[in-house]
């Protein structure tokens, strides 16, 4: 698997943000409540970062389609009442 992204994004088009954010919420209950094997436990770990990375693609596409929304209503307010 490669790191730069791609397979963030592609794993974003199957996972939507809940399923990921659940999904990394059991990941750390899991590691926190340890008794895993240390390849049981990297297992994991990885595969938290890579919900995470999920996690914020999507975020990061929230926050962009925000700022726009933000910045529209400036831009068609009528200027005079």
């Amino acid at each position: 698997m490669t790191d730069d992204g791609t397979a963030a994004a592609a794993a974003t088009s199957t996972l939507g943000y809940e399923q990921a954010r659940d999904e990394l919420i059991e990941v750390v209950r899991r590691l926190e409540a340890g008794g895993t094997t240390l390849e049981e436990s990297l297992a994991l770990w990885e595969r938290g970062e890579e919900l995470a990375k999920i996690c914020r693609h999507w975020l990061e596409g929230a926050r962009a389609r925000l700022d726009a929304a933000l910045a529209r209503p400036q831009e068609d307010e009528p200027s005079g009442s």
